[in-house]
């Protein structure tokens, strides 16, 4: 025969109960990366608008939507200072997050294309850039990388993304990217330039799904005007944490699933 609980016992276990069952599904550890900062100011927009202030304000929204949906979230940067895009890949891997997004804005570099070129992309990580316009984006971004004026055959970069061709460290970004751009552009309302692949220095040693999100032409007439508004802003902190949402549930609900058979096996 069982022996009886006192009503005190009961009462702590049903207190206790939701908290234990909670405990296998902690919030996601983010963090967020907005571009450049300090001297390293990125592109120019409107007026005095830079893209090291687009990015940080930006993430800082971001952050506040993503920690009221449960997720811990770290920010490279939380002010309008330098750091190195080493420093960046190793703050983010001693957080050990689940997921990095690092946040930017676009630019070109002629007057015709700065006028004309418009719209969003959202990138991960591979040895070869998607055309043209994907690796002049990642040699922009690049810039400020330790290994930017070395020869690319003898650089880390090249070391690393030698080794990512041959694992799938980095499949779920692709994931990730997926998940995130279409919400972008259809909360936002901008040009859809697609998910595209493209060697970013940022994104190489990051322990975990990373992705890089041009959040817009800063250099564009119209397009950067809209980015340095907050309301706008709002808009794409939101498409990006809706996109980070259903990456989180998709990811659990793969991982929770039993095994398949493999077809033409009998199970036990």
């Amino acid at each position: 025969m069982s022996p009886r609980r006192s009503p005190h016992f009961l009462l702590l276990l049903a207190c206790l109960l939701p908290a234990l069952a909670g405990a296998g599904e902690r919030g996601a550890r983010i963090v967020i990366d907005p571009g450049h900062g300090g001297a390293k100011e990125g592109a120019k927009g409107p007026g005095e608008l830079w893209e090291k202030e687009i990015a940080l304000q930006i993430a800082q929204r971001l952050r506040e939507k993503l920690e009221a949906a449960g997720s811990e979230v770290f920010l490279t940067r939380d002010r309008d200072a330098q750091m190195a895009l080493s420093e960046r890949v190793e703050f983010s891997n001693i957080q050990r997050p689940d997921l990095f997004l690092s946040i930017h804005a676009n630019s070109m570099p002629t007057k015709r294309l700065r006028e004309r070129t418009e719209g969003i992309e959202t990138y991960f990580l591979s040895a070869n850039a998607s055309g043209e316009a994907a690796r002049a984006v990642a040699d922009r971004e690049n810039a400020e990388a330790p290994t930017a004026r070395s020869a690319r055959g003898h650089s880390t970069l090249a070391f690393i993304l030698d080794d990512l061709a041959r694992t799938e460290a980095h499949s779920d970004a692709s994931r990730l990217a997926y998940a995130i751009h279409p919400r972008l552009v259809s909360k936002s309302g901008a040009a859809d330039r697609g998910v595209q692949q493209a060697p970013f220095f940022v994104l190489t040693g990051v322990e975990a799904p990373a992705v890089l999100i041009e959040v817009g032409f800063i250099s564009h007439p119209q397009e950067g005007a809209r980015l340095g508004k907050a309301a706008y802003q709002e808009t794409l902190a939101e498409a990006i944490a809706d996109g980070v949402q259903a990456f989180l549930r998709e990811t659990r609900r793969r991982d929770s699933s039993p095994p398949q058979p493999v077809a033409g096996s009998t199970a036990p």
